[in-house]
Order: structure tokens, then sequence, then C-alpha cells
């Protein structure tokens, strides 16, 4: 494998990233026959296949599993020596690999921008993670080089840094009873059924942590995996759920969900930054690092509400609007 080349390498990792050769290609910029080419020459190299191919489907073959763990350790090692001659550079351009948890979706794009628009040459790339497993995983295959995420992982060694509060709050529908009082029991909620997300969740974890500092026992209508399904099932008044300020900003604003006030509500907890310490970050994450550190508490307090509110409604509470509503991309 002496003549084998990081173009294939790159080439190589990315069609197993995607299992796919035309999401490959479009990823690098190539056409398809380009990557069949560049895999064809590579396993020409090794000698073996590395890719089962039957019919429309690809997957990997075991020595294919065993040439990417070598593969991505050598594209890690050049990464990380193109970002040292980028620091002597000085922040030019880049990329930047960020990944975020789901909640995060309503704030993160809208800071991103913000810095992109001071660092117009730097390729920003969001990944998602559904939960926190997910964000986990992209950090120790070193796909992204910067988390935004609650609680950050015990699995692996990381530098995590707070950045701002992450309020979490009682969300209803508009016709709740809980809106017509000034202030609702927290023995109440024993009585009510939760709408909530799925196990490993943060906003599941700050719930159930919340109910049993409260010694009440969690009553569970439904269980999704996504907060905007949440968020709609609420306003349908098929339950409450306890929910990011954060994610619900707009549908506060718009009278579309009421947030009544709660003995021992808000469950404060905290946004972090955090990425791998086994990593040297890039110049440009380590600029959107200090960007964030400086500057999204004070974005965030901007644009969200920090707490329950009256809403000018007689007897009823719902957050205040934010001062400028975050705009959805």
């Amino acid at each position: 494998m002496k003549n084998v080349t990081l173009r294939q390498l790159r080439v190589f990792a990315a069609v197993a990233r995607h299992l796919s050769f035309a999401r490959a290609a479009e990823e690098l910029h190539l056409t398809p026959p380009a990557i069949s080419m560049q895999v064809k020459e590579l396993e020409e190299q090794v000698g073996l296949p590395l890719f089962d191919r039957s019919g429309r489907t690809v997957s990997l073959t075991t020595v294919g599993e065993y040439v990417l763990a070598h593969a991505k350790r050598v594209l890690a090692v050049m990464k990380d020596a193109e970002d040292m001659v980028a620091r002597f550079r000085g922040l030019q351009g880049g990329e930047l690999n960020v990944g975020m948890v789901t909640t995060a979706n309503f704030f993160l794009p809208q800071l991103l921008a913000l810095f992109r628009a001071e660092h117009p040459n730097v390729d920003v790339r969001l990944h998602v993670g559904n939960n926190r497993e997910q964000l986990v995983r992209l950090m120790q295959n070193h796909d992204v080089e910067l988390t935004v995420m609650g609680r950050p992982p015990k699995e692996m060694a990381t530098r995590a840094e707070p950045f701002a509060m992450h309020p979490h709050v009682l969300a209803t529908a508009l016709d709740h009873p809980f809106t017509r009082m000034e202030r609702v029991p927290a023995a109440a909620l024993a009585r009510e059924g939760f709408i909530v997300r799925e196990q490993g969740s943060g906003t599941r974890a700050a719930l159930e942590e919340f109910m049993a500092e409260h010694h009440l026992a969690l009553q569970v209508t439904m269980e999704m995996a996504s907060n905007e399904a949440i968020k709609q099932a609420v306003m349908a008044g098929m339950g409450v759920s306890l929910l990011s300020l954060h994610t619900i900003g707009l549908e506060v604003e718009h009278g579309l969900i009421a947030t009544p006030e709660v003995e021992g509500l808000p469950v404060m907890r905290r946004w972090h930054v955090v990425h791998n310490l086994a990593k040297t970050l890039s110049p440009a994450a380590e600029a959107f690092r200090y960007f964030i550190l400086e500057r999204g508490e004070a974005w965030l307090a901007e644009h969200f509400p920090q707490g329950p509110k009256p809403a000018g409604r007689r007897g009823g509470r719902r957050a205040g609007a934010p001062a400028r509503p975050p705009t959805r991309r």
C-alpha cells in the first residue's frame, strides 16, 4: 500500500461515511465515476475489495473496516498538520465542523451566521445529533471539533466550558387550567400527563431530576424524539411538557404556547461548548470557541425570555416575548 494517496483515502472515507458513491461525490464536489475510479485504484493497492456492492446497497467488507480505521488516523494527523500551518498564517479561512443537540437548533445557526459574517472565508459545517450519544460518537471519530450541548460527556476526556444559562419551563396549551393560576404548586404536576423526549435526552433528564427532587411520580403520556413534535402535541392539548425556553421563543411570542409559573421552575441548566482533549483545535474552531464564550450568553439573553412573566391575560402567566425574535433558517 506504499503508493496509496491522500486523495484516495479521503474519497474512501467519504464513501464509507455515507455508504453511497453518489453522496460522497456530492460532498467532495466530484463526479460519481471519479469517486469509483479512486476507490478502484485503492482496492488495487490493497489487493482486496473494500466494499460489498449488492444492487444499490453498499457496505464495508471486513478488510474495508480495518482500512477505514487506519485511514481515519492518517487523515486526522494530516488535518492536525494543516491546522498547525494555518496557525502561522493566521485565520484567513479554513473549515469549521460544529456539532449540536437538536435543542440548540433554535439559536446556534444564528450565532454561526454572525461568526461567519466576521470570517467570511471560513467554511462552516453543522452536524446535528438527535441525542448525546450521537454527539459523543462524532467527537470520538473526530468528525466535529466543537460541540454545543447541555450535559458534557463522561465517556471521554473533554474540555467543557459553560457559556450561558439554559432555563427549562413547563409548557402547556393556552387553555390549560394552570394558565389561570397565579402560581402552580409543584405537587399539581403529579396529576399531569407529560409528553417527554427519549431516554438519554438532556431535557428528559432535567424533568426526571425535577420530579424526583419534589418526590413526585412522573406520568408519561407520550414519548417523542423531536422537540417540534412535542410542541405541536402540547399546543393540541395532548399533555404538558418541560421544554427549554430556547426552543419555544417563537411559539411564546406568537401566543401559541403558555408557560405558567410553577413552584421550583425554571430548572436552570447551562449550555457548554465542548471539545475532545485529544484533538488540537484548528484556528477556525479556536476562533469560534472564543466567539461563543464571549458573546453567546449576551445574545441568548437578548433574544430569548429567561423565565415566566405576566402575559397580560387575567390570572394567567406565560413567558415574555424575545426582544428580537429569532428567525428560522
